[in-house]
């Protein structure tokens, strides 16, 4: 049931969750695999892992290169894909849709694209574990674009896990996580949204990349569960 010895591809694993769970399966005896946009991720990011780690510069919105990428990697028995560009926030009046359809570009049309190219080298009793969020469960005023993705990602979810058994696949829903996506906003105003929602949310604090990281793990680890949505929100979605 552990993650020893396996072999785990995490695109978008430089940073934040995806970091975070390349970490958590380092810690188990697990080889991992990171891949992001930028050369200087990649670096930082095995400077955090072990030695035995690897890493590799992808552009997931690019077929031709993802396709390259998994046949570089070779077999293995996990993938997670966390990729995804900064959170788009604003109204459907003043939303940009072209911005609306690169940011999902990446988190959706991406994660699409790993998945066809990589299933085939997933070794048995392997899996997928894809991102989504709580935006679509509570959506707020401009969030539009987000919550169309977080729906997305659900019902891909469910469909891959039928056309592709026995391959598993789940999806993890992030609720808010002090992680890079939200580097765009002014600090006065993150640390201001952190300790605002810390004071309303059960649980007391806002989440960390390792909190969330501890669903991908299980969800690898479990051999039974497929098709589900694992909710880490702090409590986020009940208040």
């Amino acid at each position: 049931m552990g993650l020893q010895g396996q072999r785990i591809v995490v695109i978008g694993g430089t940073s934040g969750i995806g970091l975070a769970v390349a970490e958590g399966a380092a810690r188990e005896g697990a080889t991992v695999v990171v891949a992001s946009r930028r050369q200087e991720s990649v670096d930082a990011a095995l400077k955090r892992l072990p030695e035995s780690a690897e890493g590799q510069v992808l552009d997931a919105t690019d077929e031709d290169a993802v396709r390259g990428f998994f046949e570089r990697t070779g077999a293995f028995d996990h993938l997670v894909y966390t990729a995804g560009e900064p959170l788009l926030l604003e109204s459907v009046a003043e939303a940009s849709v072209d911005r609306a359809r690169r940011f999902l570009d990446t988190r959706l049309w991406g994660a699409y694209t790993a998945v066809k190219h990589g299933v085939a080298s997933i070794r048995p009793g392997g899996s997928v574990v894809l991102t989504t969020g709580t935006a679509g469960r509570r959506p707020v005023p401009g969030s539009s674009a987000a919550s169309a993705l977080c729906g997305a990602m659900e019902s891909l979810t469910r469909a891959l896990a039928v056309e592709l058994a026995p391959v598993r696949v789940n999806v993890v829903s992030p609720g808010l996580v002090r992680t890079e996506l939200w580097r765009d906003l002014p600090e006065e105003v993150r640390e201001g949204l952190f300790r605002s929602s810390a004071e309303s949310l059960p649980v007391g604090r806002v989440g960390e990349p390792a909190d969330v990281a501890e669903a991908y793990l299980y969800l690898m680890r479990g051999g039974y569960g497929t098709g589900s949505v694992v909710v880490v929100d702090g409590g986020g979605t009940l208040v």
